[in-house]
């Protein structure tokens, strides 16, 4: 689904940042610090700079954050967005079916997705961003593992169970209250009907950024590299799979009562609601 409105505004803030401060290549973009400059909460701030990296502008740190590519970025039009989320959904579903190598190359994809340079740059470039694909030294690309079996999609998610809770109850916790406050935003116009507008993609985009969010609170960073790596495993089954969207909106309500826990400073209670929350979906979508 094409970026919403508010990500390519703050993209485009980011970009005049990046040439009004004559920023260098290689110069790592953390999401506080253009937060804090642009004024705006750290979650629409992480969506633009993947819009961005989507685009070829920045890249992915090794340590985290973003680093500059292009200091002079174009972002691709919606008609350049709708293609190449087309051929990206083709890929990962052709990837889950088995019908593609774990090791493939540019040409190969080229050729069978009709895709010129710029689109397979783009496609290729968000699929590493997310996690399932990477470049091999020298020559090609591999697909990394996912989920794709019934038992380690379960599996997921009883480990979401087990460390979600527990992030919310570490002695380094610290509220953002506006990122909190914008994913509680979300939630409340997915719970209001907006949850009907959108494919699984952009749904799925929006619930693991709501606990990715609270999860990054923690202050932790084994609780924060595990669940985004598990979200990473889980995203290409999670754009086939999802509940029906009457369960959907109640699940979109319970976020809104976590994040309204976590907001009245009760966060045992939070906690438990995360508790509550991920064991039901498991249930729901496991089948257990």
């Amino acid at each position: 689904m094409p970026p919403t409105q508010l990500t390519r505004q703050v993209a485009a803030r980011i970009v005049d940042y990046i040439r009004s401060e004559q920023v260098s290549v290689g110069t790592r973009l953390a999401e506080r610090t253009l937060a804090e400059h642009l004024r705006v909460s750290r979650s629409p701030v992480r969506n633009a700079l993947r819009l961005l990296a989507d685009s070829g502008a920045v890249a992915e740190a090794e340590r985290g954050g973003y680093t500059v590519v292009d200091t002079d970025p174009d972002l691709v039009t919606e008609t350049e967005e709708g293609v190449d989320e087309t051929v990206y959904l083709a890929i990962a579903g052709d990837r889950l079916d088995g019908d593609l190598p774990d090791r493939i190359t540019e040409s190969a994809l080229a050729r069978r997705y009709s895709l010129t340079p710029a689109q397979l740059n783009r496609v290729l470039r968000r699929a590493s961003s997310e996690g399932w694909i990477e470049r091999l030294p020298g020559y090609g690309w591999e697909f990394r593992p996912t989920l794709t079996s019934p038992q380690s999609y379960a599996d997921s998610y009883r480990f979401r169970l087990t460390i979600e809770p527990a992030a919310i109850l570490e002695p380094t916790f610290v509220l953002d209250r506006a990122a909190v406050e914008h994913v509680r935003e979300q939630q409340q116009r997915l719970a209001d009907g907006a949850i009907h507008e959108l494919d699984n993609v952009a749904l799925f985009n929006i619930n693991h950024v709501f606990h990715e969010t609270i999860t990054e609170c923690s202050r932790n960073e084994f609780f924060i590299e595990a669940l985004r790596r598990v979200d990473h495993l889980r995203r290409l089954v999670e754009y086939r799979r999802s509940l029906p969207r009457s369960s959907g909106v109640v699940r979109c309500r319970e976020h809104v009562e976590i994040a309204d826990l976590l907001l009245a400073d009760r966060r045992a209670e939070a906690a438990e609601r995360m508790r509550e929350h991920l064991g039901t979906v498991t249930a729901e979508k496991t089948d257990t």
